[in-house]
């Protein structure tokens, strides 16, 4: 009998009536393919656990984590003992599986996707629903879902290492070569094409609360899009194989013309926003009325109001209609099988190291950010400071900051996704944000990290639209956010500014400079840096032989006995 197993954790904070806070802890399920998946119950917890292998055990492969230290923007950072990450920041794998969890749970999640696809359309519901029609949408719509994350995992198993192998079906032998890249994004291009006329056109925030961040109609546009530009540039830029269009399994191929279609829709129909100041997308921006003493000053200065992590209003925020698609995090718990894998490792990985000031808390101290991009920043763009911690300054909250507690210290954090604590009202104890927003009882500051990391959010869906349509709308219309004028013409320059801007730290440079082409002549130069209290400088550093890809897990090519072969450069 075969059987398929999910580790189903459910991350989302649930909120009980009391305003009690729980976290739902994990499940173990030894799914049987020949008994489960007969009934709406089944299929829903079956799509958790593909939901769930978005989640991997070794931080350096997370997609969030892997990208931003091999972006230019960011170097590597940590302490002198953290090679791992130095390693990543200048491509090189001495441990031969750094990215072997990325490999591992993306194939999790495939063969997962797999199963629900396969029994959710085989499967007669009927009698679980009042009408035929109830029980249809309920397919259609967990089948789109399975196919979105599909597509979602071989997007991120491409992007980090090219062409892989193709297994479509249950019954696909697990040991087939690797594809080609084309073959591979044929295969995503087909299954987000799919999940968009399977979903439901349901409009945001008309999606239930429940459903907040989960794949939908407009998600599946927004990354077709994404993809479209990612393959045609990696081909025509780096594999020197000019191409305009995406390849489908049929043989057909999308164009710009079908592209722009469904980002139009997206933009016109989805009810997805920009929120009214950038700034409030992010944490930072939250204010505790009960602990106004002790937030950050900037924020309070600027009357920010954090929109939250929802799509509508709650204690927590206004209602986020900017964010799309999101990986949503918990606290985690250290007597949970690969528990620290459920808080924000981003957010704790890239914190200031040995920080234990008020707001921003302490961290790793990775992906230092190069002082490049600040320098070159406008200050009359609030995303400059929006986007990074400048320390050293009273009133940012870092003016007490002894920046020697680690390596490749620039002066310089992401602020997007970092810690952020606070003095419990009343007391002189400093908790994480999170921990005292959900009540949560481990205020361990590896664990604390709450905070969604957004794969998509409605601002690069405009950006998007700008470079794929080559007109100046979207672009102006994220500009007009930020406060910039005059309006700006459309040129490929003006679009990659604004997407550096924008979308900062967000683990999207990094792809960005692949498929332009640029990411040969990016990593130029040096940069003065502190390494544990002493004066240095970092050089920037690329291989180009490897294409812009990370090599295929040597275990993995042991593994398959000589199926796989390994990526140039490595």
């Amino acid at each position: 009998m075969k059987k398929i197993k999910y580790l189903i954790a459910v991350s989302t904070i649930f909120v009980a009536a009391s305003c009690q806070d729980y976290l739902d802890s994990e499940i173990i399920y030894d799914y049987s393919l020949d008994t489960y998946y007969k009934t709406p119950t089944d299929i829903i917890n079956a799509t958790s656990g593909v939901y769930n292998a978005i989640y991997v055990v070794d931080p350096l492969s997370e997609e969030n984590i892997a990208a931003n230290l091999m972006d230019n923007m960011m170097l590597g950072g940590g302490g002198p003992d953290d090679r791992a990450a130095k390693y990543v920041d200048s491509f090189e794998d001495p441990l031969e599986d750094t990215y072997r969890s990325l490999w591992v749970q993306s194939y999790n999640g495939i063969a997962r996707a797999n199963a629900v696809i396969e029994k959710t359309e085989a499967a007669d519901f009927s009698k679980f629903f009042d009408t035929a029609e109830e029980a249809n949408l309920f397919k259609k719509k967990a089948i789109g879902e399975a196919l979105f994350m599909r597509a979602f995992f071989y997007f991120r198993l491409a992007k980090f290492f090219g062409g892989v192998p193709m297994i479509i079906r249950v019954s696909d032998p697990k040991t087939v070569g690797r594809s080609s890249i084309t073959e591979t994004y044929a295969q995503i291009a087909t299954d987000l094409k799919a999940a968009i006329e399977t979903l439901p056109s349901t409009p945001f925030p008309s999606i239930p609360s429940a459903e907040y961040g989960h794949a939908n109609k407009w998600v599946a546009e927004a990354y077709l899009a994404r993809v479209f530009l990612m393959y045609t540039g990696y081909m025509t830029n780096i594999e020197k194989q000019a191409t305009s269009t995406l390849p489908t399994t049929d043989g057909k191929s999308l164009g710009k013309d079908e592209i722009t279609g469904y980002l139009n829709d997206c933009i016109s129909n989805s009810g997805y926003a920009l929120v009214s100041d950038f700034r409030n997308i992010w944490p930072y921006s939250y204010v505790n009325t009960s602990a106004q003493a002790n937030v950050l000053p900037w924020a309070k200065t600027n009357n920010l109001s954090w929109v939250g992590q929802d799509g509508t209003a709650s204690r927590f925020g206004t209602g986020n209609l900017e964010t799309m698609f999101v990986q949503r995090f918990s606290f985690g718990n250290w007597q949970w099988s690969n528990g620290p894998m459920y808080t924000n490792r981003y957010a704790l990985f890239t914190s200031m190291r040995g920080n234990s000031q008020v707001p921003f808390g302490e961290g790793w101290g990775m992906g230092t950010v190069n002082p490049k991009i600040f320098n070159e920043w406008a200050d009359n763009d609030p995303r400059k400071l929006g986007s990074i911690i400048q320390v050293g300054q009273a009133d940012q909250g870092t003016g007490g900051y002894n920046a020697d507690k680690g390596d490749h210290e620039t002066g310089f954090f992401n602020k997007k996704y970092c810690a952020i604590q606070h003095q419990v009202p009343g007391t002189s104890t400093v908790k994480g944000m999170f921990v005292q927003m959900y009540q949560w009882g481990d205020a361990d500051m590896q664990l604390m990290h709450a905070q969604d990391y957004i794969y998509m959010r409605f601002a690069d869906v405009l950006l998007m639209h700008s470079e794929v349509t080559g007109t100046d709308t979207g672009l102006n219309a994220v500009r007009a956010r930020a406060g910039l004028v005059p309006a700006v013409g459309y040129t490929l320059d003006a679009l990659k500014q604004e997407r550096l801007h924008e979308l900062a730290f967000e683990g999207l440079h990094w792809f960005d400079l692949v498929r332009w082409g640029d990411v040969e002549t990016a990593f130029t130069g040096s940069v003065p840096v502190r390494n544990s209290g002493t004066s240095a400088t970092y050089t920037l550093k690329y291989r180009p032989e490897t294409k812009g890809l990370v090599p295929i897990p040597e275990s993995e090519i042991r593994l398959s006995a000589g199926v796989y072969t390994q990526n140039p450069g490595w």
